[in-house]
């Protein structure tokens, strides 16, 4: 099989970049061949044999002159139409897997496959992996920047409100080019080429579907995780036992945080909570908004970014982790990376993350922005692994046990590229 990937970064930049890169790799083991489409960058690690690529588009760098004409250019890219077309006649493919799309390469790139399609007579499948809520938020979150409130407003292709209140960046052009860009789609009707729509969490297929547009070609599935030796699927570095109050690999007792240090990802409500909490040792790695904050706090430390095996060890060494986000969370790297590594999630019950997280016993779950509920739950989670004490709470509620929250991790199934890439096979 053809499989040409799309996707508007064709570089390592984020989750989605991730997931095409990995599961290209994996449809490849399975004797298929692989090409991508997207923008020219000087990073850019994949491609097609034609070598058409669009122009990179910078929003955030690059002359004016050529910002003069961003606005056209993200609704609409004829440039985009014409390099697909280069690699559709070269390639032939039976799936284009459309990704990350819009703005820079546009949904005229829909147009240009369904045209060729019906002039080459050739059956070729479009199937879209929806990351986030673009297709129904012009902003793409379903939040807005402004009051950092989550917002359902442009629900039904009311895209006005988008403007009304300046959801993109906080900018009214920006807000109102964003809600054209959504409207001139809707109004020509192109999404309804779409054959299927993988979205990574069940959250996100119930919003998907409020446009019948999609409803009935939606799937859920979640992300695929890269097994990890000491994780579900690997050999394991501790073993399980009644008698250990916790796993060796622990040492110094620390809760840990990575990813951006911004609202949505609830990174205020996590300070608050450690403020509540003196006797817990918090640590952080990532970068942004807050990082003062954090390094304010006499029993927390900003490690700043980390990656790799730096950040492999601080995941499997951390008591637990938290994602205390704010905003319509999907699939959530960070809860399944935890998780690979036995290491517990504490989640913001919110948006895909209740789906990754069963309260109480792969993990916990404390209400979205609460920072009361959240410093009592790590409270109780820090107790049970403190030195026992007949009358505390904690320790007679099996809620807390971290050696029975592990056991049960090591028992979670989630596929990895390779089992994902034969599940996408068989649906198409």
């Amino acid at each position: 099989m053809r499989y040409l990937m799309v996707n508007k970064f064709l570089h390592p930049n984020g989750g989605s970049e991730t997931y095409i890169f990995k599961l290209g790799e994996a449809l490849v083991k399975k004797g298929h061949e692989v090409q991508y489409f997207g923008m020219e960058h000087e990073g850019r690690i994949v491609g097609n044999k034609a070598e058409s690529y669009t122009s990179d588009m910078d929003f955030h760098g690059g002359s004016k002159l050529k910002k003069l004409t961003y606005p056209i250019k993200t609704i609409y890219s004829s440039e985009a139409r014409k390099k697909i077309r280069v690699v559709l006649d070269d390639f032939k493919p039976d799936v284009v897997h459309l990704n990350n799309f819009n703005y820079q390469l546009t949904p005229s790139i829909i147009l240009e496959v369904v045209k060729w399609r019906k002039e080459t007579s050739r059956e070729c499948k479009i199937l879209f992996t929806a990351h986030d809520y673009q297709l129904l938020c012009p902003n793409h979150m379903f939040n807005n920047p402004a009051t950092h409130e989550n917002c359902e407003k442009c629900i039904g292709g009311k895209f006005g409100n988008c403007i009304k209140g300046k959801c993109i960046h906080g900018s009214t052009a920006k807000s109102v080019v964003g809600a054209m860009e959504a409207e001139v789609w809707k109004l020509k009707g192109t999404y309804r080429y779409i054959d299927k729509i993988i979205c990574c969490s069940e959250f996100m297929k119930t919003k998907m579907d409020t446009n019948p547009v999609f409803a009935g070609k939606t799937v859920a599935m979640h992300n695929f995780v890269e097994h990890v030796e000491n994780g579900p699927q690997g050999r394991g570095s501790w073993s399980i036992s009644e008698n250990e109050p916790q796993p060796p690999s622990l040492g110094l007792k620390y809760v840990l945080y990575f990813g951006r240090f911004s609202k949505e990802k609830g990174v205020r409500t996590l300070i608050e909570a450690a403020k509540k909490l003196p006797e817990v040792k918090f640590l952080f790695a990532g970068a942004g908004e807050y990082a003062e904050q954090i390094e304010a706090l006499p029993n927390a430390e900003n490690l700043g970014f980390k990656s790799g095996k730096e950040l492999d060890d601080l995941i499997s060494n951390a008591l637990f982790s938290v994602c205390p986000s704010e905003w319509y969370e999907n699939c959530p790297f960070s809860v399944m990376e935890s998780q690979e590594r036995l290491t517990p999630v504490l989640g913001a019950r919110i948006g895909g993350i209740p789906e990754l997280v069963e309260d109480g016993k792969t993990g916990w779950l404390f209400e979205s922005g609460n920072a009361e509920e959240l410093a009592e739950i790590i409270g109780n989670i820090w107790k049970k692994t403190a030195e026992k004490t007949s009358d505390s709470k904690a320790q007679r509620d099996d809620r807390f046990n971290l050696i029975q929250i592990k056991e049960k991790l090591q028992n979670l199934n989630r596929p990895d590229a390779d089992e994902y890439a034969n599940w996408l096979i068989s649906m198409l």
